[in-house]
């Protein structure tokens, strides 16, 4: 038996035990984890199905036809590594190192898979990748108010008597969470555009309309400060700016905000009293972020803890450990060129990437706009190696894919965005393919570097990393896991307090306060795109089998459009069109419908981001704005 921990872009990051019997993984929770306590979500229970996959990656492939026709020839590490090699110096040579950008995100999140490859491309100065695809608006937004994004250890809801689960449908993508606050008795409320699963198992659902939860969180703070239902000490010694913050309210009109966003004038009023009379935390999601208000929404959602007397009152992101010793990105010799992440396609069609090299991520099913970007890739001239353990849709359109290991067959270690645990990592057996850094190492080896950062085990890697954090080698291949000490938390804001007036937004040419923005479009319904229980974003679709491709609609809008429950349908707008079947379902409202995220378009022929809008949200870092996408709807 080993130590394992899923490596998954997961909140919970389950620390599990694993063994080969008879030839078969078998995995379980470590129920000596305080926080994943021992049991596993759906997804997970399911790793061995996706660890014996027949459609594993077994050799290297290199492209013998036009991009995405699926034409490969198989060969040996050797060619493949070689022909890599020669063309990252061919293009470095004729185009710059700058041309050269490595793409890669969390599909896994082990700290040496993660970020060891990193060290090549510094050490070789090469574009490097802003990622801003999943959170970084709300990052902005928080830092704005709090100069951290860094929230609550989840640990400290023993102590609490109410969370809100706000944008985040918890039971599906926090269930380890979503069960240790049952566990710890807490009231739970949802506030959502959709009656997702976590509403239904919350003792209240406030179902806002899209795009309006900035007003809302302004709504229910008018009410807090107008009835004085605040903590007055604490906002006295603690916060900056809140006489201003309540003059910006005090403009609001709760007639207006329940109009708004749909919610009546006594539910506003409920939430802010009720919200203060038990002190609440707050979850903030992530899925509401990713729109062109999603900044805004943060920062309103964010100041209403402060408002109980909470120093950090919200669960957001926990940036556990400095993993920088991994990057390596003390090997660069000149400032990397940045690449926004939401900005790909843009680069590839002005030329400026001539050499894209892909791992822990499916950007040809993650990434909005899909025909823009394919289009693209066919169109410029543009060398493209994948590593991956399966042949993804990104694969399909690489000249060179690379088989690609799990967590399962390496040593590593992940620590977590939820909580403050680092567990381990061990191997159980080996079945194919090589690990990042083992791919790294064979080509800056193949490139004739010597640099010895460039050649040290992942062991290595590990020991030096928890060093610096201060973590405990030798107790961590005792237990499992460790926890990360929490050390003296403070706010890193101009006036080191909580900033309801908040400078750095003034300073990034934004407004004091959060504002309340209206969009309109020339297609009436509003496009949702969540993750789906069985996947994590496009990780799993071709093993667990259990994907739901329907169409979710309001019965009200299918009506106008003669359209019945399993009715052949198409969504469409200017980006593109996909055909489904319609699923008729009233935990959706009136003018929005829903499609799961990012499905394999190799395996169910189409993918909702044919139809996602890749603007970004500006000045909050380029974050994604997926969600701020309209379509419309016909039965054919």
């Amino acid at each position: 038996m080993a130590f394992s921990v899923c490596m998954r872009d997961c909140y919970d990051t389950c620390s599990m035990v694993s063994e080969l019997r008879d030839g078969k993984l078998k995995v379980r929770g470590n129920s000596n984890h305080p926080v994943t306590a021992g049991f596993l979500c759906p997804k997970g229970a399911l790793l061995p199905r996706w660890f014996h996959a027949e459609d594993r990656l077994k050799k290297p492939l290199i492209r013998t036809d036009e991009r995405g026709s699926g034409d490969f020839r198989e060969t040996n590490w050797e060619e493949a590594i070689g022909l890599v090699a020669d063309r990252l110096k061919d293009i470095i040579n004729e185009h710059g190192s700058e041309s050269v950008l490595v793409y890669q995100y969390a599909g896994d999140r082990g700290v040496v898979n993660h970020a060891f490859p990193l060290r090549l491309f510094h050490y070789l100065n090469t574009a490097m990748l802003d990622h801003g695809i999943c959170d970084r608006a709300g990052q902005e937004a928080l830092k704005d108010i709090y100069g951290t994004a860094v929230g609550l250890d989840p640990e400290e809801l023993k102590d609490g008597r109410l969370i809100v689960y706000w944008g985040i449908n918890a039971f599906w993508t926090n269930l380890h969470g979503f069960m240790l606050a049952k566990r710890n008795g807490l009231e739970i409320w949802t506030v959502d555009v959709v009656r997702t699963e976590t509403a239904k198992r919350s003792d209240k659902f406030f179902q806002v309309k899209p795009d309006t939860d900035v007003l809302f969180a302004l709504g229910v703070a008018k009410v807090i400060i107008e009835e004085e239902l605040y903590d007055k000490e604490f906002i006295h010694e603690n916060v900056y700016g809140f006489e201003e913050f309540k003059n910006y309210v005090k403009t609001l009109s709760l007639d207006y905000v329940s109009k708004e966003t749909g919610l009546s004038a006594r539910e506003i009023e409920e939430f802010g009293r009720k919200y203060s009379e038990k002190n609440g935390i707050i979850h903030i999601g992530y899925g509401f972020q990713r729109s062109l208000v999603g900044g805004e929404a943060v920062r309103a959602i964010a100041m209403l803890p402060a408002l109980v007397g909470h120093r950090f009152g919200f669960i957001y992101d926990m940036k556990t450990i400095d993993k920088s010793y991994a990057e390596g990105a003390f090997l660069r010799t000149k400032p990397a060129k940045i690449i926004p992440q939401m900005k790909l396609t843009e680069y590839i069609e002005r030329g400026e990437i001539k050499f894209l090299y892909i791992y822990n991520s499916n950007p040809l099913a993650s990434l909005p706009n899909q025909k823009r970007l394919r289009r693209a890739l066919r169109k410029e001239d543009i060398f493209l190696v994948t590593h991956d353990i399966f042949l993804t849709d990104t694969a399909l359109y690489s000249d060179v894919v690379l088989p690609a290991n799990t967590f399962f067959e390496r040593i590593d270690i992940a620590d977590s965005y939820y909580h403050r645990y680092v567990a381990l990592n061990k191997p159980v057996t080996r079945l194919y393919g090589k690990s990042n850094s083992e791919v790294t190492r064979l080509l800056a080896k193949a490139l004739g570097i010597e640099s010895p950062y460039l050649y040290e085990s992942d062991e290595e890697v590990i020991r030096k990393v928890l060093e610096v954090n201060g973590l405990s080698w030798e107790e961590l291949k005792r237990k499992g896991f460790v926890k990360v000490p929490v050390k003296t938390r403070k706010w890193k804001t101009a006036s080191r307090k909580i900033e309801f007036y908040s400078q750095r937004a003034v300073r990034r040419g934004l407004s004091p306060f959060p504002e309340y923005r209206r969009f309109e479009d020339r297609y009436p319904l509003r496009l949702l795109t969540p993750t789906h229980r069985m996947t994590i974003t496009s990780q799993y679709h071709n093993t667990h089998g259990m994907i739901d491709p329907k169409l979710y609609i309001n019965p009200a809008d299918a009506t106008e459009r003669g359209i019945e429950n399993g009715s052949k349908v198409e969504i469409f707008n200017e980006r593109g069109r996909i055909r489904t079947v319609a699923k008729l379902s009233k935990d959706v409202p009136k003018g929005v419908v829903l499609l799961y995220k990012a499905f394999w378009v190799k395996l169910l022929g189409w993918n909702a981001n044919f139809l996602t809008t890749d603007g970004t949200v500006q000045n909050y870092g380029d974050g994604s704005a997926y969600h701020s996408t309209w379509v419309d709807v016909r039965k054919v």
